[in-house]
């Protein structure tokens, strides 16, 4: 009452004071016409709604001393915003009087400080408290806010006896700004002692605390998963217990009282009780509204029969959120449907059994008007609109869109995760509109790294633009640093250690030749020679030089499903050899020239972390089998390697299938199977020695393509080491290997910048020199860890420990515990 008495004698004071002598008597209040009124002393607010607040209009008549004068301060000091608040005269003219409203702004916050934690929850706490604060008013109102904050972010990380300090001080480098000093101390981490239940009679308490994935008692043998008290967590628990009990049946379930107290310093104690009701089954269920389906078909749908077990989740996924789109609405909305609508209603409950009505609005068909894409900023629109399988004109399809998303995602030129779409339905004229969303990401990658292979450091550098446009590299506009958004790849590579080794690679390839029909075209040239270096005059002088280049054709198929692809490629390869150890001459040229078809599907849902879907591809590369037509006796002793073996000729055959299972929550499983062979034409002439199968290590030996060879990664076991029993020959390779594979994946983080997952693994695999000693089952076994991680600019990178269990022969230390690197390249899966 004081402070409020002052103020009314300083706005009485400064209603006397004016720029001319002001006759106001406060024994003898006087009406006064408003003429002006205007707003000193503030800054960052709004005048007009500081003027509005006060409730004072131009043109209004008021008295003066008076209650409206006075309600005005009380409406202005209410916002809480003001140290200082008064109303001033200006001028008087007449019975006109002009008012000035002057308000001294509290000041605001510029940051708040956090002080007393480690550096990486400083910067996370900083984040988080600053983004909510800054630039309010700093009052005990902002510091009771902060502290809860704070309380808040560690409580949800299970310290319940965070301690803090908060004081406001001065910033000196702004005015009217004050910063807060948080000195934060978040105190032991409280774990749940014992979680005690009662009123479950019909499911057990292990069965009932499995389904609190988040609160979990405190038990030595329990190695894994927090067992950190937090109460949001907890909250969700009790709901997950009530859901679990109605699939069971218990429609009425509840739980009826929950409470934790503290036990120790450390931990806290759990009380559940739970009320689980009567248990319940499905009884008749009537279709009513449906005419485009009969009700034998629905019935068939829906999986349930009277007599089930009542369980509203299962009802739920068979009406509308079957994961393998089988549900009754997925029917209706693959078959233009849009405006479908089914409520399932309890019409009737009888002892224990629900009867329930199906009750159906099916609506007309809607036709696609329009198709528009939004948010690619780089990606020509015809790139995305030629993977669009809903047309204007065509009837609304779920699972069209759905397949759209996935193959928007197969481009690499987006964020998987915020990929979308936005149907805008006309129920006027019965169509919709159609509006995907898609957000770019950096496709170009770089691959830049260091190796050993050969017995030296080897050095790599690739690089790769995902997104190309061959178009417009021959325009002025690029639209940036690089000719992008047409979809083409190209892409160069360049390895070398010095003189010993040196290999060039370029790729190029168009994904819609011709720009109608999914068929791709694809150019590969590459070039490498590999030597010791010594002088070429000097007898023990050696080198290999390989060069190719291969031509491929390829398209998406119809049948048996547009998941399938087909490709033919067009190889050409010419070794040219000069003292060259380890082969059948060691001087000499040998060509090979084949023919490869692919035949390969594709169904997996992302490409970076499936979760559904599979990879299969069978392939063939054969050669002519030139011996068959040739005159030359090869077993004519007198007959030269050289002539023997200038054109290569084989016949390979490869299968490679994997399969991606999603075992609950983010969990996948995914289970893969290689196999590999290589075959000959002419017992006479045997067998190449280029083409073979090298297994074992990270996949990354460094001059094994130069022969020919294919390099297959076996994790547990040193590079190249998995060969047949009885042999050492680890350079020339193997005619046949078999692999598999099971990994169970995790994700750690999806994001368009950085996508990483876990792993656990265990693998096999063997080779063979020939058929009648092919035992697909005899493998060399391994098991152990990885990691992947997926950056743009990089590509997929991995780190994998695996350990084998099986000695290899003559190489004692090819097997037990291996690290594993690899890059741009996925090992043992997709």
């Amino acid at each position: 009452m004081k402070k409020l008495s002052f103020l009314l004698f300083t706005v009485l004071l400064g209603l006397t004071t004016s720029a001319q002598t002001v006759d106001i008597s406060y024994l003898q209040p006087k009406d006064y016409l408003i003429g002006g009124i205007t707003v000193s002393g503030t800054e960052t607010l709004d005048n007009t709604v500081l003027i509005t607040i006060s409730k004072l209009r131009v043109g209004d008549r008021i008295r003066i001393p008076g209650e409206k004068i006075t309600q005005a301060i009380k409406d202005l000091w209410a916002q809480g915003l003001f140290d200082d608040v008064q109303i001033n005269t200006v001028n008087i003219q007449g019975d006109t009087i002009f008012l000035d409203l002057y308000l001294a702004e509290r000041p605001r916050l510029s940051k708040i400080q956090i002080k007393g934690l480690k550096k990486g929850e400083t910067s996370t706490l900083n984040n988080k408290i600053n983004t909510q604060t800054t630039g309010k008013i700093v009052n005990e109102n902002l510091i009771s806010t902060t502290r809860r904050l704070i309380a808040n972010h560690f409580a949800d990380k299970g310290f319940y006896d965070t301690k803090m300090d908060i004081v406001a001080i001065n910033d000196t480098s702004s005015f009217n700004r004050k910063q807060l000093i948080a000195t934060v101390d978040r105190g032991r981490k409280v774990k749940v002692q014992q979680i005690q239940i009662s009123g479950n009679d019909e499911l057990s308490d292990k069965t009932v605390k499995k389904f609190m994935k988040n609160t979990k008692e405190r038990k030595f043998y329990k190695i894994f998963g927090a067992k950190r008290f937090k109460p949001s967590k907890f909250d969700e628990d009790l709901a997950n217990i009530v859901s679990k009990y109605n699939e069971a049946g218990y429609r009425d379930a509840k739980v009826v009282m929950d409470t934790f107290y503290r036990n120790d310093e450390k931990t806290v104690k759990v009380d559940l009780k739970v009320d689980e009701g009567n248990k319940y089954y499905f009884g008749n269920i009537n279709w009513v509204g449906n005419s485009r389906y009969p009700d034998s078909l629905l019935n068939l749908l829906i999986q349930i029969k009277k007599g089930d077990v009542f369980d509203p989740v299962r009802l739920d996924s068979r009406v509308s959120s079957s994961k393998t789109e089988d549900d009754i609405s997925s029917v209706y909305l693959n078959n233009g449907y849009l405006f479908f609508r089914i409520d399932p209603v309890e019409v009737r409950v009888y002892n224990d059994t629900v009867d329930l009505e199906m009750r159906i609005f099916e609506g007309e068909q809607a036709t696609i008007n329009k198709v528009t894409i939004k948010g690619n900023e780089r990606t020509n629109d015809r790139v995305v609109l030629r993977e669009i399988r809903t047309k204007p004109g065509d009837k609304f399809n779920k699972s069209l869109i759905i397949r759209t998303i996935r193959e928007i995602a197969q481009l690499g030129y987006f964020n998987e995760q915020a990929t979308g779409v936005n149907p805008k339905p006309n129920p006027n004229d019965g169509t919709v509109d159609i509006e995907y969303t898609v957000e770019e990401k950096p496709s170009d990658q770089i691959e830049l790294s260091g190796g050993f292979g050969g017995g030296r450091i080897i050095g790599t550098l690739g690089l790769s633009f995902n997104n190309f446009s061959i178009r417009k590299l021959f325009s002025k506009n690029w639209g940036g640093a690089l000719p992008t958004g047409d979809g083409q790849k190209l892409s160069v590579r360049v390895q070398t250690n010095g003189k010993f080794f040196q290999n060039y690679n370029f790729s190029f390839t168009e994904p819609w030749l011709g720009g109608n029909k999914p068929r791709f075209f694809t150019v590969n040239l590459f070039t490498s020679g590999q030597s010791n270096a010594l002088d070429v005059n000097n007898p023990n002088f050696f080198k290999l030089n390989t060069t190719g280049v291969t031509v491929s054709l390829g398209q998406r198929l119809k049948v048996p499903d547009d998941f399938f692809q087909y490709s033919g490629s067009l190889n050409l390869q010419k070794f040219k050899l000069q003292n060259f150890p380890g082969f059948v001459f060691p001087t000499g040229t040998s060509y090979t020239i084949s023919l490869s078809q692919v035949l390969s599907r594709n169904s997996v849902d992302a490409p970076i972390f499936p979760k559904s879907g599979s990879n299969i591809q069978l392939s063939v590369q054969a050669t002519p089998p030139y011996s068959l037509f040739s005159k030359k006796d090869f077993n004519d002793p007198n007959l030269s390697p050289q002539d023997k073996f200038r054109f290569n000729e084989f016949h390979k055959w490869k299968f490679d299938a994997s399969w991606f299972i999603n075992v609950g929550g983010d969990f996948v499983l995914n289970a893969k199977t290689q196999f590999g062979f290589l075959g000959l034409y002419n017992r006479d002439l045997g067998l190449t020695q280029f083409e073979r199968f090298r297994l074992g290590g990270d996949g990354l030996a460094g001059f094994d393509f130069l022969q020919g060879s294919e390099v297959v990664g076996l994790r547990g076991y040193a590079n190249n080491s998995v060969v047949p029993d009885g042999t050492n020959d680890t350079q020339t390779g193997n005619p046949i290997y078999s692999k598999y594979v099971l990994e169970l994946r995790h994700p750690i983080t999806l994001s368009d910048q950085a996508s990483v997952f876990g792993l656990i693994f265990a693998e096999g695999g063997n080779t063979w020199n020939r058929f009648t000693e092919f035992s697909p089952f005899n493998v060399k076994r391994s098991v152990g860890v990885g990691v992947r991680i997926f950056l743009p600019i990089f590509g997929l990178l991995g780190l994998d420990y695996g350990y084998g269990f099986d000695r290899i022969p003559g190489n004692p230390d090819a097997n037990k515990g291996q690290f594993h690197f690899s890059i741009s390249q996925s090992l043992g899966g997709f």
